[in-house]
């Protein structure tokens, strides 16, 4: 480790656009890779320490019997995975795993539930979740499916730090993918959510056999919210038997993305919206450590650590120590969760230069 006691991000005054065009987005997917790179770390390191780099857990409180039928979800009834159905943890057990996740460094604990929508019977059990996990001086994380308004509310109330919704791809390809829910259904929850005061987690999945300009898209859709999501998961696909998309790339292995293609979309994702935490998500079990410090070079600055993502392997704790070791970097200490969003608030619309 440098004897730099950190790699400080410097003060910027450059606005934050959210009017960003496809054909600009597509301009800098086909940058050099180099280049695209080069500027997306110089961005990074306007907005954010260099050397830094946020641990989260996720845990499934929730799993299977999904009503759903995302493509790529080993949880969705209709797979063929043998993912059983459970019900929902108790919340001893929830907050067990939280104080584990403390334990070994991580800073936000994120809970996932395999529902379209959760029950009002379920909310009195989220909440305590919450609020448990809260008082460790963690930061909070669900994602459920779909929200009511009064859902919605009992969150904010209880203190939920962010709520993931993930769009998955392009409004293009989403109904290649899922059809029992609509894109817009997923643009009106994060509404929802951020008209709560709750911030944004909002990401999405690369190497489902989409096109770049689908990536393109999917990065144009995020980056023109009127605000960006403070979270941004890329995550790469993990095939899994009995799902459509793991059986489509079973047949059709050249469908998978590739490692540079895979670092230029987080690069883009940096330089459309560089207040957002980019975090590497699912795959990273398949990623070589170069692949992945590319990545942070490139602007990532969150990943999920331990052994496990919902029922997807993960690289584990050990291994990303070592990496990090490695690498030179280090975790992340906590921050106040709605910094990132009131540093937003204000960002123009339109005319903002990049």
């Amino acid at each position: 480790m440098s004897d730099l006691a950190t790699l400080e991000a410097p003060a910027t005054t450059a606005p934050v656009r959210t009017d960003w065009s496809r054909e600009e987005i597509a301009a800098l997917f086909d940058l050099p890779f180099t280049e695209l790179v080069f500027r997306a770390a110089q961005v990074h390191r306007e907005r954010h320490a260099a050397d830094e780099v946020q641990l989260c857990t996720l845990l499934s409180i929730k799993t299977g019997g999904c009503p759903e039928d995302c493509g790529y979800c080993s949880q969705s009834v209709k797979a063929e995975s043998g993912v059983p159905a459970s019900k929902l943890m108790e919340v001893q057990a929830v907050l067990q795993s939280a104080a584990q996740a403390r334990d070994a460094g991580s800073k936000r604990f994120c809970m996932g539930a395999a529902w379209r929508n959760p029950k009002d019977r379920d909310m009195d059990a989220i909440v305590e979740m919450v609020k448990g996990v809260r008082e460790m001086g963690m930061e909070t994380c669900m994602t459920l499916g779909m929200l009511t308004p009064e859902q919605t509310a009992r969150l904010a109330e209880a203190g939920l730090d962010y709520y993931n919704h993930n769009i998955d791809t392009s409004p293009e390809r989403y109904g290649d993918v899922i059809t029992t829910r609509s894109f817009q259904d997923r643009l009106d929850t994060l509404s929802r959510v951020r008209e709560a005061g709750i911030n944004v987690c909002s990401g999405g999945i690369v190497g489902m056999g989409e096109t770049r300009s689908d990536r393109v898209g999917f990065v144009h859709a995020l980056a023109t919210l009127e605000q960006h999501p403070e979270s941004v998961p890329v995550n790469a696909l993990v095939p899994v038997k009995g799902t459509v998309l793991g059986d489509m790339l079973a047949d059709t292995p050249l469908a998978k993305i590739d490692d540079i293609e895979f670092v230029r979309t987080v690069a883009v994702a940096r330089i459309t919206m560089p207040l957002s935490m980019v975090r590497l998500s699912a795959g990273r079990e398949s990623m070589s450590e170069a692949t992945q410090a590319l990545c942070f070079l490139a602007g990532a600055n969150s990943i999920f650590t331990g052994d496990k993502l919902l029922t997807a392997p993960n690289a584990g704790d050990d291994s990303d120590a070592a990496m990090f070791a490695r690498l030179g970097l280090k975790p992340m200490e906590g921050e106040e969760p709605m910094r990132a969003a009131k540093a937003q608030v204000g960002g123009c619309k339109g005319g903002c230069a990049a």
